[in-house]
């Protein structure tokens, strides 16, 4: 069983920082590929950011570039969405997610395995 619990979320002023964390455990976490995605109310579950199992391809959604980063630490099982110059578009449930899918990681909700419990991030104007 894999669990991914998240957290670092708050209240943060547009334009201001936030650092996300996920802790993963139950999984050998260094061969899967990680993913952020958020959600926010009355709005489907999209893509932010997501890892290789090395750490060594990002890739993020357009409308984070530039301002979010993706990062991991498989000694510490954890991976970080460092979240810079926030919008209050950005207010959402952040998720983390693992996928068995090997390779480049993927956009696609449907293809992550398992999912952490959500931290709330909201950003005021």
């Amino acid at each position: 069983q894999v669990q991914l619990v998240e957290s670092g979320g708050g209240l943060v002023q547009a334009g201001g920082s936030l650092r996300l964390s996920c802790a993963a455990s139950g999984r050998t976490f260094s061969r899967n590929p990680m993913g952020w995605f958020r959600q926010a109310p009355g709005k489907e579950r999209e893509y932010v950011a997501g890892i290789s199992a090395s750490g060594s391809v990002t890739n993020l959604a357009d409308l984070v570039k530039g301002r979010f980063s993706i990062s991991r630490d498989n000694v510490k099982n954890t991976v970080f969405l460092s979240m810079n110059m926030v919008k209050p578009e950005d207010t959402a449930v952040y998720y983390c997610a693992t996928t068995s899918r090997a390779g480049i990681p993927t956009p696609r909700v449907q293809l992550y395995d398992y999912w952490g419990q959500g931290t709330q991030v909201t950003v005021s104007s």
